[in-house]
């Protein structure tokens, strides 16, 4: 078996991937919140933690890894979310996790072992509570209970700061109900007409670290080999898992090792919807194949910032059409030499570079190059679909994107001064050219018919 190297974000160096148990192999992903439709940057780590499940498999066995992947299906921005758009929790929760499904498959990526709700385990989130509670580390104010960060002597080794420096310009949240600054919520009381469940500390619901620790536990157990996530879950969200749950859990760990993925930003710029840059999943579908989106998040180390652009999905797309010239049906074994390259913390740059000799080589009439670019393809969730399948995705309408956009932004402008015979016109025009639509929270999405 090959060895997996991995930079450690605990140890901050790189490291042998040595599970605490090869017959079970766990992994945990932080998920989703579900109050808007996922954007490219949460494309990132869905490829990335992707890759390394593929890995996983690949050393250890499908049926020795454990890969969870949680919903955060109740917390603050989805209260708020529901409000603006007016619509019912469940309502915005269902639509919102039913696209991140629809996305994790148009990225080609497989469904992990157990993908649970935070609501569905709130049980479990009040009992792990209910422990730090009588262990005297979290206290209660008011219906609250906060997690009393001075009873933990490691606080701030992940993010390989001191307290002081934590509460610096950090997304601590403040309230004069703690204790310390840095204290975090395990439960609060709910406000009226917000979703609540009842708790030995009053109708309430829970905080956001508190639901990792919980359902880590539960699908994982108390101590596990791996914890994946942004670089902007490091603190406060990894940072208080860990301290809440080895609190809980009497355990010397949460997790072996933690791997983290660098930022995404758009042309250069932070991704933000008053930018005008903020790019879902979605917008990406009518016009590029998964696979064009998966290559382009790949080509960049994961560690590294990434930049987006269209560029890079356009130059992406003229090279997996390349490529596709040599696909092949037949599933081969990836060979040692590159699979080695991304045992090596996941060398997705220098792997690719080796795709492109390969595709040089199979020009030549070299059948083994041939192989060996079909079968590392398909390894890192490429080559998953047909040549014809991957051609079919073309332009299907007598109008660009440009005009498409401009006549769904009269249509809802229509729409707003209640001109909606006019709405409904230009629904129709975009019917007879071939653009179906559809209007879901406050958004319209299109797409081909």
């Amino acid at each position: 078996m090959n060895s997996l190297k991995i930079y450690n974000t605990l140890k901050r160096e790189k490291e042998d991937f040595i599970p605490l148990s090869k017959e079970s192999v766990g992994m945990y992903v932080c998920g989703p919140t579900v109050y808007d439709e996922p954007h490219i940057g949460n494309a990132r780590p869905l490829i990335i933690f992707d890759l390394v499940y593929r890995i996983l498999i690949k050393n250890f066995g499908k049926d020795k890894v454990n890969y969870v992947r949680n919903i955060t299906d109740i917390d603050d921005k989805i209260i708020q979310r529901a409000s603006e758009l007016k619509i019912d929790i469940n309502e915005l929760t269902k639509n919102i996790t039913d696209i991140f499904f629809d996305d994790c498959k148009y990225l080609n990526c497989l469904v992990p072992n157990y993908q649970p709700k935070a609501t569905e385990n709130i049980s479990a989130m009040i009992k792990m509570t209910e422990n730090l509670i009588t262990k005297q580390i979290a206290y209660v104010k008011n219906g609250n209970v906060y997690f009393n960060v001075n009873k933990f002597k490691d606080y701030g080794k992940l993010s390989n700061k001191n307290p002081k420096e934590l509460i610096s310009g950090s997304r601590v949240e403040i309230s004069e109900l703690k204790n310390n600054p840095l204290d975090f919520v395990l439960w609060k009381p709910s406000k009226d007409k917000e979703p609540s469940w009842d708790s030995p500390w009053g109708k309430g619901r829970p905080g956001w670290h508190i639901e990792c620790s919980a359902m880590a536990q539960k699908y994982l157990g108390k101590e596990f080999d791996l914890h994946c996530g942004g670089l902007d879950l490091i603190f406060p969200h990894h940072e208080n898992e860990i301290a809440q749950s080895i609190c809980a859990n009497d355990s010397n760990i949460l997790a072996k090792y933690w791997m983290h993925n660098g930022y995404l930003t758009v042309n250069g710029k932070k991704m933000s919807k008053s930018e005008g840059n903020f790019v879902t999943i979605n917008n990406l579908k009518n016009n590029f194949n998964g696979q064009i989106v998966r290559l382009s998040v790949l080509g960049t180390h994961y560690r590294q910032p990434l930049d987006w652009n269209l560029k890079i999905l356009e130059t992406n797309k003229k090279i997996l059409e390349n490529w596709y010239t040599f696909y092949s049906s037949e599933n081969e074994e990836i060979n040692d030499e590159l699979l080695n390259i991304l045992l090596d913390d996941l060398n997705t740059p220098k792997f690719i570079t080796n795709i492109h000799s390969l595709y040089n080589k199979a020009k030549t009439g070299d059948n083994t190059a041939k192989k060996d670019l079909n079968s590392a393809l398909k390894f890192i969730g490429l080559f998953n679909q047909s040549e014809e399948q991957f051609n079919s995705l073309r332009k299907k309408s007598n109008l660009d994107v440009g005009q498409i956009e401009n006549l769904i932004d009269l249509r809802n402008l229509a729409r707003k001064n209640k001109d909606f015979k006019k709405a409904d016109k230009i629904r129709l025009d975009l019917e007879n050219n071939g653009i179906l639509i559809e209007d879901l929270n406050d958004k319209t999405h299109w797409k081909y018919k």
